[in-house]
């Protein structure tokens, strides 16, 4: 029995607002746009119209009454068009910044151990761990504060993807325009300006966070050693079983 899932508020240090259902909204929304998902869009238009009002919120919940009356062939054509045919859309973070060089290794490897560091096995099933559906994923469900902190650290691919979809004209730009309204400071205005942020370096952004997920119907199962594994979104027709049992 699903239960719909409301967001809490806690204070480590600073308060922050809590973006968790923007990060899984926008998680679903950036996935391919089968039966399935497009079965869940009621039940997260309800979970946005739940949240604190915010240009984050407001944003996502155009992206899912677009998506919700969208013919389901033309949204899948036009998802296929965008993300699948081209890279220029890649949801890849770190092509963005490395491009195919052997520094994409490292980066790569960074967010590997951002996952090893949460203390879950993050069952990627084969997907490359920079995949940004999965990383808003490991935002909302896993690790807050660390998945947050990948957000910020790598703010100048999301903003070029943003950019790139938005020269496209495409409505998934604004996706990537609620994720980076939760993100601080204001979004450069054009590509030159984000390619000058990448060119910076990540940003960092130490202020405290409860890490704690929204609630699930039971543990997750441990892995070697003790560890909790929890899979996380893939691509594949099945995607929606490896959600697990997030409370709804």
């Amino acid at each position: 029995m699903r239960n719909r899932l409301t967001a809490t508020r806690r204070r480590v240090g600073r308060k922050r607002d809590d973006h968790r259902i923007v990060y899984q909204g926008a998680s679903w929304c950036l996935s391919y746009p089968d039966d399935d998902l497009l079965g869940r869009l009621p039940m997260l238009a309800a979970a946005l119209d739940e949240q604190p009002d915010s240009a984050a919120v407001r944003t996502l919940r155009g992206v899912v009454e677009h998506l919700a009356a969208a013919d389901p062939a033309t949204a899948r054509q036009n998802y296929v068009d965008v993300f699948d045919m081209t890279r220029r859309h890649t949801l890849y973070l770190t092509y963005w910044t490395d491009g195919d060089t052997r520094r994409r290794g490292t980066s790569l490897g960074a967010f590997k151990q951002r996952y090893r560091d949460s203390g879950f096995l993050v069952d990627t099933h084969g997907e490359l761990p920079d995949y940004l559906p999965m990383v808003l994923e490991f935002a909302a469900r896993v690790d807050a504060e660390g998945g947050h902190t990948l957000l910020v650290e790598n703010r100048p691919a999301l903003e070029l993807i943003r950019i790139a979809l938005d020269e496209r004209d495409s409505p998934y730009a604004d996706v990537l325009a609620a994720v980076c309204a939760t993100l601080p400071g204001a979004s450069p205005a054009d590509k030159a300006t984000a390619l000058a942020m990448a060119a910076a370096g990540p940003a960092v952004e130490a202020v405290g966070l409860d890490s704690s997920g929204p609630a699930m119907s039971g543990p997750p199962p441990s892995g070697p050693g003790g560890r909790k594994l929890l899979p996380l979104y893939t691509s594949n027709d099945d995607s929606a079983d490896r959600l697990g049992p997030i409370r709804w």
